[in-house]
């Protein structure tokens, strides 16, 4: 059976490497949508040229599937009724990721825990959480993780095409001698690091991103008793995420174990050469697929634990490419005939 597709958001980053990655998809596609604020534009589509409709006015119940690339103030609105048209709803937004009977889903890890000809919403996480539990789920097959230490390193595409415009605005300004405009982030990020990404909380000090990795890490590998601490830091990189994990476990297990067991993964490299430069860094991961791992060592002073740096672009595999092997499943479960 061919299907039906509609994304929301598709003039967005995300939006159209989504469309990019459907483009080259092996399904069935009978429409593709493109669905956004602002029309008047076309988005590319393979070598299709396709028209952007408005949001406002779109009919949900012409198609069979719809992504949410958007704000959850977009998805908010607008989920409710592509859900009441009868869709097949995956929302990249925070809306619903811990919402108690909504899946938060990154197929490698938890798609088979899914119900995929009932659940009608999934939600696609936060795209440094999707990288780190791609991480955490094999490890978790040699022990039980008791605790585990991420610092973060984001690139300010996490925030947008007008954040990655004001990163380069403010580098060029830093050349020119002018004084940066500060809109996306409360310093200036060109040269710069900053640690805060999204609102402090007054009470805990913790911000809203650091909050969104421990519990949606806990709810999508399902261990709620599982200590997760992060510091989030956003940097001058326009593309490409990265976190270094401390990870604690309940017995004593060796580097070469880890690595056999990162290696075996689906979507996971280890590229760890004990070398100057034998590591990944947002550059190298830059347009590709997969969640690299490198600098896979003991911590010397506390016993059972270990340290790894991870790297993925956040816009494919923490977003675009999530959201699309989602599309996947929903698809082989619901629109391929099963042989009698």
């Amino acid at each position: 059976m061919s299907i039906k597709i509609a994304v929301i958001g598709a003039t967005g980053i995300v939006g159209s490497i989504f469309l990019e990655i459907l483009s080259e998809s092996d399904m069935k596609i009978e429409r593709v949508d493109a669905v956004a604020s602002s029309v008047g534009s076309h988005v590319s589509f393979g070598d299709k040229d396709v028209p952007v409709q408005a949001v406002e006015s779109y009919n949900f119940s012409s198609v069979d599937v719809v992504i949410f690339a958007t704000s959850a103030d977009i998805s908010r609105i607008y989920v409710p009724k592509a859900l009441k048209a009868g869709c097949f709803v995956i929302d990249k937004s925070s809306l619903y990721r811990l919402e108690k009977n909504i899946p938060l889903v990154v197929p490698e890890v938890n798609g088979d825990d899914v119900d995929w000809e009932v659940s009608k919403l999934i939600a696609n996480p936060n795209c440094m959480t999707t990288a780190i539990v791609m991480a955490l789920k094999p490890l978790q097959t040699l022990s039980s993780i008791k605790r585990v230490v991420a610092t973060t390193f984001q690139s300010t595409s996490g925030a947008g095409r007008k954040a990655m415009d004001e990163l380069f605005q403010q580098t060029r300004g830093v050349f020119m001698g002018s004084d940066p405009t500060l809109e996306s982030f409360p310093k200036q990020i060109a040269f710069n690091v900053i640690p805060q990404i999204d609102d402090i909380d007054e009470k805990s000090g913790d911000t809203e991103e650091e909050r969104k990795i421990s519990a949606e890490a806990q709810k999508i590998l399902g261990t709620h008793d599982l200590k997760i601490t992060a510091t989030c830091v956003r940097t001058p990189v326009f593309i490409g995420h990265c976190a270094a994990l401390n990870i604690e476990f309940e017995d004593d297990l060796g580097v070469s174990q880890i690595r056999s067991a990162l290696k075996s993964f689906p979507g996971v490299l280890v590229m760890d050469k004990r070398e100057d430069g034998g590591y990944i860094t947002p550059q190298e991961a830059s347009g590709e697929n997969e969640v690299f791992i490198s600098r896979i060592r003991k911590d010397q002073t506390q016993d059972n634990t270990i340290n790894l740096w991870l790297v993925c672009d956040n816009l494919r595999k923490g977003a675009a490419l999530n959201a699309y092997q989602i599309l996947e499943r929903i698809y082989e479960e619901n629109f391929i005939p099963t042989a009698s």
